[in-house]
């Protein structure tokens, strides 16, 4: 494998994880990750070409790959990502909960459409993805469930949707992880920060330069 991880050659060795927005930026950098330590990833999001890259990325390095196109407000669509995984892998061991969305404005521009939209990609997709997760393996395995977040603790003004989100997983992830421990379940949020990754090409020059 051509990426270089921190972590032990085969950690993950045949064991299987799903990366939700996995075609780009952070997700896709964690689904190399994942692969190259012996994982089979199964990429998802919303945009079918994106994934399809990403796996032919990890195939090409000697990885195991798979990719589901899924939309994280859809229920159906996201019980539909777990179960499929199971149904072609034999099992679901690890659950990356990274896809999200935002955009910047101040918060009286945002709309409730605008905050509807956050609030049900960021915050409910990722109760769905977590429950969805347990219901089609690790309720019956154990299993290991990372939601992404972002660093929302002295507030965002310009991102109020996704700093309410993002706090409201973080705390979803406490009473998951109280929950669900009898079960064999972990669960974390991880605030990484800014990230230079393709994401930043979502928002104006002024800003990309400000973050450095």
């Amino acid at each position: 494998m051509s990426y270089a991880s921190v972590f032990r050659p085969d950690l993950f060795a045949g064991q299987v994880a799903v990366v939700t927005g996995g075609g780009s930026g952070i997700g896709r950098c964690i689904a190399h990750e994942l692969a190259a330590l012996g994982a089979t990833v199964v990429v998802s999001g919303r945009k079918e070409e994106r994934l399809l890259l990403v796996k032919a990325e990890i195939l090409a390095s000697g990885g195991k790959a798979d990719a589901i196109v899924c939309n994280m407000r859809d229920e159906q669509q996201v019980d539909a990502l777990m179960k499929e995984t199971v149904a072609r892998h034999g099992r679901l061991d690890h659950l990356v909960n990274n896809a999200g969305g935002q955009f910047l404005a101040p918060p009286d521009a945002i709309s409730l459409k605008g905050w509807n939209a956050v609030i049900e990609t960021n915050l409910t997709g990722a109760f769905l993805a977590c429950k969805s997760a347990k219901a089609a393996w690790m309720g019956a395995h154990g299993g290991a469930i990372v939601c992404i977040v972002a660093d929302f603790w002295n507030g965002m003004p310009l991102m109020a949707h996704t700093s309410a989100a993002r706090a409201g997983v973080a705390n979803l992830m406490q009473s998951l992880a109280l929950a669900w421990a009898p079960y064999g379940i972990r669960l974390n949020a991880v605030a990484p920060g800014t990230i230079r990754s393709s994401g930043l090409k979502n928002y104006p020059p002024a800003v990309v330069q400000m973050l450095g």
